[in-house]
């Protein structure tokens, strides 16, 4: 439970990105995390995540599950199990438990719509940031949460934020295991093209552009 006053919620703003910057490559090596929803529908969500260190050769974007959940199973580091309620306005209802790694592999690799990706943390100004590159079916997607104890306000975005994904349910990783970007990608891109980058104003002043 968060010590801000808030309980179990999350406070996070999203933003599709093109290509990872050199800020966030010059970053110690990313994490690889394999989600596994078992529920996912109409905003709830009820999953496993299992973490390990960056492969030494990285995974390819087309991608194997079962093949790649056994080439990686003696490197997990990290196993949770995590119950999520529907998004309002930036804000999202999330409780999580640790659960013994070799518990948790046993249950994703028996079942769940799953989501692959890398995920790099930075420190850019004030906040932290992380920047998922997803695999499979969700490739070439790339999204960057800023995530605080607290409403997301008056945010410094970086430049390599496109345009804003916060309160768009396809871009929720529950929606993306069920619905892949890959499918639906080229009518996304579309929409962006005809009605351009969008950023949020209900969330105080947004200071757009920086590196």
């Amino acid at each position: 439970m968060s010590d801000t006053g808030y309980g179990d919620f999350e406070f996070e703003r999203k933003f599709l990105v093109r290509a990872l910057p050199d800020s966030v490559l010059r970053e110690p090596d990313p994490v690889l995390i394999v989600q596994s929803y078992y529920l996912a529908a109409e905003g709830y969500a009820l999953r496993i995540r299992l973490q390990a260190p960056a492969p030494r050769v990285p995974v390819h974007a087309v991608v194997d599950e079962a093949a790649l959940l056994d080439e990686l199973a003696g490197t997990f580091n990290f196993c949770a199990l995590t119950a999520k309620g529907p998004y309002v306005g930036g804000t999202r209802y999330e409780a999580e438990r640790e659960l013994d790694v070799s518990v948790g592999l046993g249950m994703v690799r028996l079942g769940g719509a799953k989501v692959i990706k890398y995920r790099h943390s930075v420190w850019l100004g004030t906040d932290g940031w992380v920047l998922d590159s997803f695999l499979g079916r969700n490739a070439p997607l790339i999204v960057a949460e800023c995530e605080r104890g607290g409403p997301v306000t008056d945010l410094v975005i970086p430049a390599f934020c496109v345009t804003e994904l916060t309160g768009d349910p396809r871009f929720t990783n529950d929606s993306l295991a069920q619905d892949p970007y890959s499918t639906w990608a080229d009518t996304f891109q579309r929409e962006l093209a005809e009605h351009g980058p969008r950023f949020l104003q209900e969330f105080g002043r947004n200071e757009l552009g920086t590196p």
